[in-house]
């Protein structure tokens, strides 16, 4: 946690035999028609003004329930917050609202098989439906307690680039927010709660060779061999051991080369998805890299490592949640950024059968019902055992 403590250090949690269980009621079909009334906005990078226009539809959806959010910008990148106003709460829920590109019929939703599909339902617009009916509700039955938004134990944060690294939008919120725990529901399962994600390094290798006709090769250089050779020294640096692949690993993705079938090219371009762990020193790994091509070898992202870290919340999520078990993920997301601001977390979610940016993609409607009551049950419980802002959460 960044600057003052400013929630108890001991906690003290209500049993769960103490705690109201949530019952099944209309807010599946609020989450429902929500998830897919965001579908429809088609997301895109390529597509900002749909990505402003779903933001703008949101923050009107929160005003209708009485529930107030800041909007914050950052490079045309927008984020959404639902906080207390001092921007501090316990428990911080994230989710984005930016998708990969797909065919435009992916944008029409479907459900069928106990299935939603469509594209962006399991990553992301189902959490940030979720996130949405789910602080709708706390904020209600604050107010019923005569209450306000400002004794929430829980904010929301729903941001617009985390398909492209989160810079602009995670990063840039958690600079002007605090929490003692977060979630990102971004991945895992209803049984998976994700403590480590590895860390992402993306690269560009340039291969220059001399080019020639292709009639005469011996006159050239071609860039395409000094690439693969290049190649093969970089993967020789990345063992594949067997087991459950927790180390770095490296994927050639994009290459480019040529621009006319009778010419040797000279130029020969590719781009490498690696990703690492804890047990590798990034710094390191890349100078070795570098050192071992003939080509320039160019560093076009990099992203930390995902560690959740020790925090009473974990203990209590698992208790709410005992079929759970404790997990990491190859994958990465904006939860990176909890451990860049020393935030504690996990990444969890709902079930989507690895579907994401498939043209299959779906999430499983079963699992955000169980995923709902489990987090409903966690944050009556968390409302039932801290002061906040001079609040007290009564269960």
């Amino acid at each position: 946690m960044r600057g003052d403590a400013f929630f108890p250090r001991v906690y003290h949690f209500p049993a769960i035999s103490r705690v109201i269980k949530p019952q099944r009621t209309n807010c599946m079909e609020e989450i429902l028609e929500l998830t897919k009334t965001l579908i429809r906005f088609q997301t895109v990078q390529s597509k900002p003004d749909e990505i402003q226009r779903c933001t703008s539809f949101i923050e009107n959806y929160l005003k209708t329930h009485g529930v107030l959010c800041e909007c914050m910008e950052h490079e045309g990148v927008p984020s959404i917050w639902i906080m207390p106003q001092n921007r501090r709460v316990p428990i911080l829920l994230m989710s984005h609202l930016d998708v990969v590109d797909g065919p435009a019929e992916l944008f029409e939703p479907s459900v069928h098989d106990g299935r939603v599909f469509g594209r962006g339902s399991i990553d992301d617009k189902y959490a940030v439906a979720l996130s949405v009916v789910l602080m709708n509700r706390h904020v209600a039955r604050l107010q019923r307690e005569g209450l306000d938004q400002n004794c929430a134990a829980m904010g929301v944060l729903i941001t617009g680039d985390e398909e492209l690294g989160g810079q602009n939008g995670a990063k840039k919120a958690l600079e002007k927010i605090q929490a003692d725990f977060g979630i990102a529901l971004d991945g895992g399962s209803v049984g998976q709660i994700v403590v480590k994600e590895k860390g992402l390094l993306t690269l560009k290798l340039i291969a220059e060779g001399k080019a020639a006709h292709g009639s005469r090769p011996w006159l050239g250089k071609n860039a395409i061999d000094i690439l693969i050779e290049d190649y093969h020294r970089l993967k020789s640096l990345f063992p594949n051991p067997e087991g459950d692949h927790w180390h770095r690993t490296m994927s050639f993705n994009i290459v480019s080369a040529g621009k006319s079938f009778n010419q040797v090219p000279e130029i020969a371009e590719a781009v490498f998805d690696i990703r690492y762990t804890e047990n590798d020193d990034i710094e390191e790994l890349y100078k070795m890299m570098r050192g071992s091509v003939h080509g320039d070898l160019q560093i076009i992202r990099k992203e930390p490592i995902f560690i959740g870290g020790n925090s009473p919340f974990v203990d209590l999520l698992l208790e709410d949640s005992p079929q759970s078990k404790i997990t990491f993920e190859h994958g990465a997301s904006d939860a990176r950024f909890l451990s860049e601001f020393g935030i504690p977390g996990v990444v969890w979610g709902a079930d989507g059968e690895q579907s994401a940016h498939s043209r299959d993609e779906h999430v499983v409607i079963s699992s955000i019902q169980a995923l709902y009551d489990r987090l409903e049950a966690f944050f009556e419980r968390i409302g039932g055992g801290l002061h906040v802002g001079g609040c007290r959460n009564r269960v």
